[in-house]
């Protein structure tokens, strides 16, 4: 048995159907504000239904051992684990980003995208997007969805991704391992000075990119902690 085959780690019944039931009461939850606050921008809606109706199809949070995805995994040096990953609800991401300053004029990446879910939320915000996703898969399933809206949506390894034109970047790295953490801290220093880097679950540990601000916020597995910094190069923070 290898650590990085989760199909080998078995829950107790009763703790795998409270977590399920807590799963479907967040799932719930988080799809009803999304649905409500895209009224306000209905031309959203085509793409987010889009999108859910790609993950009813085949499950995000269960990633297949085809040929391509182990050919990713080999080039890009990931583990299998780091594939499985949680959503951001639209009101988690709408909040986060105009703290962050997303707004018309910018121009946001997220960093391993899955199907696009946070994109629409910058866009609500009258942002440029850009979401890069290692999983072919994910991006074929709702690039017809999300072209008309001005989304894009691209399959590329994350940490080679050009951030030269971005203001915001984004990135969900809950489940990435350290080696890959690093990777993007690296990538991250491509960015022009000033731009905004959002993390979810840990900060950058890097003093070019101080933390502006951190909030508790809502996730389809529960509450996290998102952190806000600046890129500033050679930036010292005296305490």
């Amino acid at each position: 048995m290898t650590h990085d085959d989760l199909e080998d780690f078995e829950l107790p019944f009763f703790q795998r159907l409270v977590i399920q039931l807590w799963a479907l009461l967040l799932g719930f939850i988080t799809r009803l504000t999304d649905v409500l606050l895209l009224l306000f921008r209905p031309r959203l809606l085509r793409p987010y239904f889009g999108i859910w109706l790609a993950e009813r199809l085949h499950s995000p949070y269960r990633a297949r051992r085809t040929f391509e995805v182990v050919r990713a995994l080999k080039a890009t040096g990931q583990r299998f684990r780091e594939l499985i990953y949680g959503e951001t609800p639209l009101v988690t991401a709408l909040l986060a980003f105009r703290r962050a300053g997303v707004g018309p004029g910018c121009r946001l990446v997220d960093l391993g995208a899955g199907r696009g879910r946070v994109l629409i939320a910058a866009r609500w915000l009258g942002a440029e997007v850009r979401g890069v996703e290692l999983l072919a898969d994910h991006v074929t399933s709702v690039a017809k969805w999300l072209q008309p809206a001005g989304i894009t949506l691209v399959e590329g390894d994350a940490t080679r991704a050009d951030l030269g034109d971005a203001t915001h970047v984004f990135t969900n790295w809950l489940a990435l391992t350290p080696e890959t953490k690093a990777r993007l801290v690296e990538r991250f220093r491509d960015c022009r000075p000033g731009t905004r880097i959002i993390t979810v679950t840990r900060p950058i540990e890097s003093e070019d990119f101080p933390v502006l601000s951190s909030y508790r916020m809502l996730f389809t597995w529960g509450f996290e902690r998102v952190w806000i910094h600046e890129y500033r190069p050679a930036a010292r923070i005296s305490i």
